[in-house]
């Protein structure tokens, strides 16, 4: 069996795509970086304030935007105060298409939310690329109407080219904090070939950018506050499985979905 491994041979004038699409994205992280630390540190300090109050941290997300809500999820490194808000209909493996028609479809937000044991002290943070579907933005209003913090994550240049849906509000508009994931329009960064087609996507990398420089505040200023932050650590690592049990155990009667 012959193994590829990465070389100094393989030079960017032999991976033209690859190589645009790399430094797009290094240069949006970058941006984010620059542009997003006000939004960041208020999402951080709304969720640290929640978590100490014995609050909880929901994710939320339809289509390709479901995984973020799975990758804050009993994790590791992961916090273990985080669940996710997942409904099968509203994510792509039971079907892409239909997904996407039940995520502008009026009325299933509070739907889904009333599944989970949400109360005034918990915190939600929702992805949504365009920001217009009615699922999410029926979302933020559920939430919102319990007494939620709600955090968007949005790209603020899409959902300016994209008229609101049926609810006719954007998720930017009922959210109390947003943080922009500085995306373009239609979501792809990279050019190819000569019939306007984009590929290359960077909402789901930008996302888990956002969402884990958050987590990665919250749990910093946990331990520095209490001496101590509710972290899983890998499986793989000496006495996981004691310590990640007694979370589990600590946080199971919130998270139906540990």
């Amino acid at each position: 069996m012959t193994t590829l491994h990465a070389s100094s041979e393989r030079s960017p004038a032999r991976l033209p795509g690859a190589t645009r699409y790399m430094e797009r994205v290094q240069q949006l992280l970058q941006v984010i970086a620059e542009t997003q630390t006000a939004a960041i540190e208020a999402a951080a300090t709304a969720i640290t304030r929640a978590l100490q109050a014995g609050g909880q941290l929901y994710l939320f997300g339809t289509g390709h935007s479901h995984m973020l809500a799975e990758e804050g999820h009993y994790r590791a490194g992961g916090l273990a105060p985080v669940c996710p808000i997942l409904s099968s209909a509203l994510m792509l493996h039971e079907g892409a298409v239909s997904s996407t028609l039940m995520e502008r479809t009026s009325g299933l937000g509070p739907a889904v939310l009333a599944r989970y044991p949400i109360g005034a002290d918990d915190v939600i943070m929702i992805f949504s690329n365009s920001g217009v579907n009615a699922v999410p933005v029926e979302m933020a209003l559920a939430a919102k109407q319990r007494g939620m913090t709600v955090i968007a994550v949005v790209a603020l240049a899409y959902a300016s080219t994209v008229a609101p849906g049926p609810v006719g509000k954007k998720l930017a508009d009922v959210a109390d904090i947003v943080i922009d994931n500085q995306g373009v329009p239609g979501d792809a960064l990279v050019e190819v070939g000569n019939g306007g087609l984009r590929t290359g996507p960077s909402s789901t990398v930008a996302g888990a950018f956002i969402l884990n420089a958050v987590l990665t505040e919250v749990a910093w200023r946990l331990a520095n506050a209490d001496g101590e932050a509710p972290i899983y650590v890998s499986a793989n690592m000496p006495n996981a499985a004691a310590h990640n049990a007694a979370l589990v155990q600590r946080f199971r009667n919130r998270n139906p979905h540990l």
